[in-house]
Parts: structure tokens; C-alpha cells; sequence
């Protein structure tokens, strides 16, 4: 597919945006407090000073540039100004300590670094032997790098004054080097998270990330009035694709927050038009509500469950233009005056046009809460391969059980075993020094492997995700095994952060569960019950006995499911420790590494199937400051009810 006219780079979008948008705001950054914007043509001079700097300081073309740091407009213009000097772009996690970055930094060979403080400096010191091929350290923030040895360190703003000094010298350079890309050269390697073994090195091309940004900014009519937050991390596709792809193509604003602390308060101020959250946002959003609706008085928690009721009944209906009786629109309207406007508004939801959540599953429950108050929140499903969309849902056409249709310039087909594969101008080029997974993850006609299982549904043509390929299973008597159906019912409720259930090849199910030590903290102190730790917490009698009612509730619903009722869980344990990326239980976009927590907590899991009523475990962790500890805990295993399946009582009826 040929580009659209000269548009075949992220450098080519943003010289157009200066020309057409230029005084619209395109980044926003809150910093003490206070709103900074730049606009379209500020934007330009940015990157245009960030790249003339790169090349003073000797920057190649084909050059990886990695950039470590929070959602900053400096560090997307870092990003850009890379490929504006025919290099690569290498965002990483921010969160990784300094043995995972010093995999990526050696695998990918960046030459250049883009720090945003001195704690992501320190990191890339403590570990440049592993990479050798590091010759530059630049930094955002200069706090604290006073005395640092300057000689292969540089403070952005300096990079920056030098660019613009040498713009005679080099700009005839530089714009050769942008005027050579093309379609096909590389925008960007994103690394993958890592679920079963070492990070993959994604290489997607500018073909791959602008035909993906045009056709899913056209499915949504995303225009250059549309404001995101920029908050997920840089080195996940989505962002990329949102705060820069997608941007860039129709010209919206992009605003980071001040930090994950005011992340909610700045949410607010912006009040985005386009939004996108994992799950676990809209989990924790919807967890904080319901705490405030426990505090709040008799009259405010009875006004705002009787228009929530309403609001289930008929809220999903009147977003989706569907009839709707005059009354139940009244009382909605009414509800919307009184309970759900100023929810919306707390939330930071009152100007959301379109929403999305994707990267695992969301609760059918959550997922409806949302959209009962008239947010249009929808689900798509995708990939890093993909350049995120595979599938998505078009409006008037959303279900919490789907993950829509296939995407523009998507073809999706379901294989023999009931795994997923899909081909686009976003499937990506490479896994980068590794032919070997790419040939197996993408055949020579160019369709690619998902690793998920699903199928469509022959009325509606939306695509049912039932699990990842590799985790679904059979239980002993041969019915199917999907954990994550079940992991994310009981994710559902407040008191639930996460869950990780077992039994492939076993007789029944059983299950590891994190309390969400907020809502239950918040719990414990409404009730006048004291606790020193989350371990204690944890174990606390009247949590188990909480946790096991809503397991159970979850039992109930999973019988009703004729294909999945064998997942029941008949005994679970709450552990005595958060699951945690920093102890490698989870990656560092937060999904269940189940292969390291079967081998970690083989103890724990063997004391489930043997009966044990309680059991003795000692486990290492990881503290903040990077000490390795341990902590032991005597913890209690409890048996669930367990539901019979709902063919066999209609057969028995």
C-alpha cells in the first residue's frame, strides 16, 4: 500500500501538523503544579534542536537511541528527533531495574541514552559494562547531576542549545537523512514483556505504525480536537501508537501528567476525549467509588444505588441509540443530573467520546458499570506484532463478552486448534536478531501467530477471546480448563487485586488470590481492625471469610457457562505477599508470569490438591532499594462450595 503523499514518516506527519495545526496545542506537560503547552510548530523547533544536537554529537544513521523515563513531551520529541537522523528509537520500561534494562540496552546496541532523572542515570552506569556499545548519556532532569563525570554525560537542554547552534553546519544533513526515509525504514523497536522467557525486540516500520494510526483514527473519527493522557508507559505499544502514531496522524493533544500520584487530579483537569486504560485501571477506578459510597451517609448511598439500578437497566441501551421507554429515559436523565454527571466528573470521564480498555480481559460487571453511565468504553484486542488493532468494536455494536471485529485492514482467521492468527500493514517486520521466533510467529505469507485461543461467533462476526493458547488445557475429565475466564470474575470485586488460578491435567481447580490491600485496608478501619502488614491483613479471619463468599459468588456464575463450568474453584489461599514484577511473579505490564508462581510456589500449590488445611511457606523478596529478604508465613487453605453445572440440573430437571 503506497503512503499518502509525502506522509511515509513520523518526521513527514509533524512537518505537516506544524503547517496545518500550527498553533494548536499538540503536548501539554503538568510540572509544579502548572500546565505547560507547546504547540504543533513549538513541537517542530523541539525536535528539529533535539536532532541537530543528536548529530553534533555524532549520531548515525540506523543508530538505536534508547529512551528511559515517564511520559514527558521531551522524551516523545526524543523519540521522533531519533528518527528525523535516520535512527531508532528504543523506549524501556521505566519501572525495570537495572539487570533487565542492561538485557534490551546490550541486545539492541543502543549507542545513545535518554535518561529522565538521575535515578534512570544511575541504572544505565551500574550497568554500561553489559553494554558497551553505550557512548552517550543524555539526561531530562538535572537535579542531583551536578557531580557526575560530564564526559559522556549531557544535560538534554545543553544537546539542545548545541543543535540549534550548529544548524548551519548540519541542517542540510539532517535534512537529507529525513528526506531519505521511507515506508519501509523502521520507526521504532518496542520490547516485548517478557511472559515466558527473555524480552523480544518488535521492529515495526513507519508502514506498519502510520497505516495502523490512519485506519483505527479514521474508525473512531479521531480529529485534531481530541485530547489523550499520556500516562501508560512509553515502552508499551499502546502508547506509542496513541502518543505518537495516532497524534501525529490527526493532530491531537497528548498530555502528560505531573507523576502516578496526581495521575487521577490531573485526569480530571484534562478531562480527555480519547481514553485508553488496562483493565486494572478501570478495576482500581471502580474499587475507589465503591469505598467512597461505603463512607458516604444513608441518603447518598441510597440516591446513588437506586439510579446505579437504573442505570444498569437501561444505560448500556441509550449510549448505543437503541429504544429506550419515556420513563426510563427520565429517571436516567434524572440520574444523570444528580449521580452519574458528578461520578463522570470525579472520574475525570465527563468529555470521554471514546474509550478503550484492552491487554487482558475486563470483568463483564466492570465493563458494564462503565458504559451504564454513558461512557463509551469499548474493548479492542491486539498486539505489539500488530501495532496494537487486531480487532475492535464499532460503535452501537459493543459487548462485554467480545472483542469486536476485525480492525481495518485487518484479516483474522481462527486455525484448526482454535488459535487466532491475523495479517495487516501493521504486522511487524522483524523480531530483531532473531529469525528463528520470527519464522515461527509469522509464515511467509505474512500471517502471524496470536498465541490466544477464540472464535467468532456466526450471528454477529465478533471474535470471542477464551484464553492464551497455551494456558487453556483440559481438566483430568477432559473439560476445558481457561484460567483467565475465571481469574478475571474474581478480579471483579475491590477487595480482589489478583488472582492466578491452577488445575490443567488436575481433577479440580484451585486458586492463588491477592487481597487489594486498599479496599481492605479501607475495610479495616471502618470495622476497627487493627493490622500491621498486608501479610497480616491477609490472613485475617474475616477476609478469608469475605474472600470465600466471593469466590463462591464466582463459583455460581461459572456453572451457568455450559462450555467452562469444570474451572470451579474448590480451595484457594489468599498469599501472604503481593504478586510483583520487581520478584519476577509479574511482567512489567502487569500479567501473571504463571510459569515462574508454579515453580516459585510449588509448596503452596501441592498443599492445595493434598488437603492440607494450613501450611508453612518461606519466600524470597525483593525490597525497594534492591536487598533481596525473605518473609515466612503459616497460611491458611480454605475449601469452596462448588456449584453443579447448569446442563446437568436442567438435564436432572
Amino acid at each position: 500500500m503506497a503512503p499518502t503523499g509525502d506522509l511515509c514518516s513520523v518526521p513527514a506527519l509533524l512537518a505537516r501538523n506544524a503547517q496545518k495545526f500550527g498553533n494548536s496545542a499538540a503536548y501539554r506537560e503538568k510540572e509544579f503544579g502548572i500546565w505547560q503547552s507547546w504547540t504543533w510548530a513549538e513541537t517542530a523547533d523541539e525536535v528539529r534542536a533535539i536532532a541537530l544536537g543528536y548529530m553534533a554529537l555524532g549520531l548515525d544513521r540506523d543508530d538505536r537511541v534508547a529512551i528511559i523515563g515517564r511520559n514527558r513531551p521531551a522524551h516523545y520529541w526524543a523519540m521522533v528527533a531519533a528518527q528525523m537522523c535516520g535512527a531508532v528509537p528504543v523506549p524501556l520500561y521505566q519501572d525495570a531495574n537495572a539487570e533487565e534494562m542492561a538485557y534490551v540496552l546490550q541486545h539492541c546496541g543502543a549507542r545513545f541514552v535518554i535518561c529522565g532523572d538521575q535515578e534512570q542515570v544511575d541504572k544505565v552506569l551500574e550497568i554500561q559494562d553489559q553494554a558497551p556499545n553505550i557512548e552517550q548519556i543524555l539526561y531530562y532532569d538535572k537535579r542531583g547531576m551536578r557531580k557526575y563525570d560530564h564526559a559522556h554525560l549531557n544535560w538534554l537542554e545543553d544537546v539542545k542549545a548545541e543543535g540549534r547552534a550548529a544548524h548551519a553546519r548540519l541542517e542540510a544533513e539532517l535534512d537529507k537523512r529525513t528526506a531519505e526515509l521511507t515506508y519501509d525504514h523502521t520507526c521504532v523497536m518496542l520490547y516485548t514483556s517478557g511472559t515466558t522467557g527473555k524480552p523480544k525486540g518488535v521492529v515495526l516500520s513507519n508502514r506498519n505504525i502510520i497505516e495502523t494510526s490512519k485506519n483505527s483514527s479514521e474508525f473512531d473519527h479521531l480529529r485534531h480536537t481530541d485530547e489523550v493522557l499520556a500516562y501508560l508507559p512509553m515502552a508499551w505499544v499502546g502508547d506509542f501508537i496513541f502518543s505518537i502514531g495516532q497524534a501525529m496522524w490527526a493532530g491531537f493533544c497528548v498530555n502528560c501528567p505531573e507523576s502516578p500520584e496526581t495521575m487521577m487530579t490531573d485526569l480530571r483537569e484534562i478531562g480527555p476525549t480519547y481514553y485508553f486504560a488496562p483493565p486494572r485501571i478501570f478495576e482500581t477506578q471502580l474499587t475507589s467509588v465503591m469505598i467512597r459510597m461505603e463512607d458516604a451517609g444513608k441518603f447518598k448511598k441510597r440516591l446513588f444505588d437506586r439510579y446505579m439500578a437504573v442505570a444498569r437497566r437501561v444505560g448500556p441501551a441509550i449510549l448505543d441509540g437503541k429504544p429506550v421507554s419515556g420513563m426510563d429515559r427520565f429517571a436516567y436523565w434524572l440520574g444523570n443530573i444528580l449521580v452519574y454527571g458528578p461520578l463522570k466528573n470525579t472520574l475525570g470521564f465527563s468529555r470521554v467520546r471514546v474509550g478503550y480498555t484492552a491487554g487482558e480481559a475486563i470483568g463483564p460487571e466492570i465493563f458494564e458499570f462503565y458504559r451504564s453511565l454513558g461512557i463509551n468504553l469499548k474493548q479492542l484486542y491486539g498486539q505489539t506484532e500488530a501495532s496494537v488493532f487486531i480487532t475492535q468494536q464499532p460503535d452501537g455494536e459493543v459487548r462485554n463478552d467480545t472483542v469486536g471485529v476485525p480492525s481495518p485492514g485487518v484479516e483474522v482467521k481462527i486455525a484448526d486448534n482454535g488459535e487466532v492468527f491475523y495479517r495487516s500493514a501493521g504486522t511487524f517486520v522483524e523480531y530483531y536478531k532473531n529469525p528463528e521466533s520470527t519464522a515461527d510467529t509469522k509464515d511467509p505469507e505474512g500471517w502471524v501467530a496470536t498465541g490466544d485461543a477464540g472464535f467468532f461467533e456466526p450471528d454477529t462476526g465478533h471474535l470471542r477471546i477464551i484464553d492464551r493458547a497455551k494456558d487453556v488445557g483440559k481438566m483430568s475429565d477432559g473439560s476445558l480448563f481457561a484460567p483467565k475466564y475465571v481469574e478475571n470474575k474474581l478480579k471483579f470485586y475491590p477487595d480482589i487485586l489478583e488472582a492466578v488460578v491452577f488445575g490443567n491435567g488436575r481433577d479440580m481447580c484451585t486458586a492463588f488470590i491477592n487481597i487489594d490491600l486498599t479496599a481492605v485496608g479501607n475495610w479495616a478501619e471502618r470495622n476497627n481492625i487493627a493490622y500491621a502488614s498486608y501479610q497480616e491483613l491477609a490472613g485475617h479471619p474475616r477476609v478469608l471469610e469475605t474472600i470465600q463468599n466471593h469466590v463462591e459468588e464466582v463459583n455460581k456464575s461459572v456453572a451457568e457457562d455450559t462450555m467452562l463450568s469444570g474451572c470451579q474453584i474448590h480451595r484457594f489461599l489468599v498469599l501472604h505477599k503481593e504478586l510483583d514484577a520487581d520478584d519476577g511473579e509479574l511482567t512489567r505490564t502487569r500479567k501473571v508470569r504463571r510459569r515462574i508462581i508454579e515453580e516459585k510456589f510449588a509448596d503452596l500449590i501441592t498443599a492445595l490438591y493434598d488437603g492440607s488445611k494450613s501450611v508453612y511457606t518461606e519466600t524470597e523478596v525483593t525490597y525497594e532499594d534492591g536487598r533481596k529478604g525473605k518473609i515466612t508465613a503459616t497460611l491458611e487453605l480454605r475449601d469452596a462450595a462448588v456449584m453443579q453445572p447448569q446442563h446437568t440440573r436442567m438435564a436432572a430437571e
